[in-house]
């Protein structure tokens, strides 16, 4: 869920017109006496408070993606759907449909991911390794792959390299898979107990046959 937050930033004006104050001052009261000094600090802080009278702090309201209540979780979550947008742009230039069904697996696993962990950020630390390294891989590997495929690139080796992203695409696509039903394993263990806990309380009422 996603969040508003306020920015405030300062107009820079009011400094440069107080420090404006000593150059143009200096040429009507020489700076080197004392009392020549303190009245021109009086009127460069007094420019300074006039000036930002008629220039107020700027507040912006920005969106944040995310709102876990963590910092680091909030980052980790933006950065995986940024990941996930590139994946998505990638596999619109694909157009083996093999492939592209594949990257279709891996993006929503992906959108998976991101939804389970924002709705409970402690499962952030299981899937760090996956947004730091796993995820940032694939997009890797299939820029290039398009890039490749685009650039008319021919030759043995490129032929390899194009024919084992293919092939290994669907191992990639179960991995993002396989670390999404990860997330759901303490669940799916409490739900199955509860269903047994709830089948003996029925059976224990003459309420099954």
């Amino acid at each position: 869920m996603s969040k508003w937050i306020e920015k405030r930033s300062r107009p820079v004006l009011p400094l440069y017109l107080a420090a404006l104050v000593w150059p143009v001052g200096a040429l009507i009261l020489p700076p080197y006496r004392l009392v020549n000094l303190v009245i021109l600090a009086v009127l460069s802080v007094a420019v300074y408070f006039i000036a930002a009278h008629f220039c107020p702090t700027r507040v912006q309201r920005v969106a944040m993606p995310y709102a876990t209540g963590s910092e680091d979780t909030d980052a980790m979550l933006a950065g995986i759907s940024a990941n996930l947008d590139a994946l998505h742009k990638l596999n619109d230039n694909i157009p083996d449909a093999e492939l592209s069904r594949q990257l279709d697996r891996m993006e929503k696993a992906g959108r998976g991911i991101v939804q389970a962990v924002e709705q409970k950020p402690d499962k952030a630390r299981s899937v760090d390794r996956f947004a730091r390294y796993y995820l940032p891989e694939v997009v890797k590997i299939m820029s290039s792959y398009v890039q490749m495929e685009q650039g008319g690139i021919q030759g043995d080796n490129a032929a390899q390299i194009l024919g084992e992203v293919r092939r290994n695409a669907a191992t990639m696509a179960t991995a993002f898979e396989n670390q999404l039903d990860a997330l759901y394993s303490a669940e799916a263990m409490d739900i199955s107990t509860d269903i047994e806990v709830l089948e003996n309380i029925m059976k224990g009422q003459n309420l099954t046959k």
